[in-house]
């Protein structure tokens, strides 16, 4: 009995061995022809892609982004949306008896 759970547990740990291992080689698996992608698919860029342009920042701004009046109005409309969730969110104290 002993030896068929030791060629069991062999047997199972090289299964999921084999498992990880073929894990690892997915993206390359995929990328052939016969298994991978449709035939209907966008084809895929030759490089993996490169680094996004960080430094590349778009140009200013010829005018505000908000007149001060709509901005004043909005922070009041958020101030006191804050306050009726503040109000709501508090529960109601017990009466006293």
């Amino acid at each position: 009995m002993a030896v068929d759970r030791t060629i069991r547990l062999w047997s199972v740990a090289t299964l999921l061995a084999a498992a990880l291992a073929l894990g690892g080689c997915s993206t390359q698996i995929a990328d052939m022809p016969g298994l991978g992608l449709p035939a209907d698919a966008p084809e895929r860029p030759k490089e993996a892609g490169g680094y996004l342009p960080v430094h590349d920042l778009p140009p200013d701004r010829n005018e505000e982004a908000m007149e001060p009046a709509e901005l004043a109005k909005i922070q009041a409309e958020l101030t006191a949306a804050r306050d009726r969730q503040a109000a709501a969110a508090t529960p109601p104290k017990p009466a006293k008896k």
